[in-house]
């Protein structure tokens, strides 16, 4: 089976950071995603709102960089959670996302930094089975954060052409 969730969007409130016992950063918050689309020629506009986790050092990241609104791509693998409401004594359940790779895309003039980071770097779970919680590191940020290089294109092969600079015409 294949379970693999990507959204784009803001999120909805600050995260909220907490830690396990063995000390692993839980950190929640939600994310707003919106579709627009035409019917009968009326455009309209669909939102969905979608609560999120991250666990280990991506958890603790997103606490520091990440606020209310902040512009970001998950992915990660989608969740059931099952519980009792303590107030009604009502079973309740929603689905929400795993994330196990983000990418911040605001700009740095709107209060944020673009860069991504992976779970799986940090030596967090894969795409299946469980979540196994990263041992913890010492993280110090970069002192100005830019972004990553670009892939590097395969070579091709082109012939070289010998051209002056006075004959362009620009």
């Amino acid at each position: 089976m294949y379970n693999k969730v990507i959204l784009v969007g803001n999120l909805t409130r600050d995260i909220e950071l907490r830690y396990s016992q063995n000390g692993s950063a839980i950190a929640k918050t939600a994310i707003a995603t919106s579709r627009k689309f035409t019917v009968n020629g009326e455009k309209k506009e669909e939102t969905c709102f979608v609560d999120i986790t991250f666990f280990g050092r991506s958890g603790e990241v997103a606490n520091q960089y990440l606020r209310k609104g902040s512009k970001i791509l998950v992915e990660g693998r989608l969740s059931f959670e099952q519980w009792v409401d303590q107030t009604s004594g009502q079973k309740r359940s929603k689905h929400s996302v795993i994330v196990e790779t983000m990418q911040m895309l605001d700009s740095r003039g709107e209060g944020g930094s673009q860069g991504g980071y992976n779970e799986e770097s940090d030596g967090g779970s894969n795409y299946g089975g469980g979540y196994d919680a990263p041992a913890q590191k010492a993280y110090t940020p970069p002192p100005s954060y830019s972004k990553p290089a670009p892939a590097r294109m395969p070579e091709n092969n082109l012939p070289e052409i010998d051209i002056n600079e006075d004959e362009i015409p620009f």
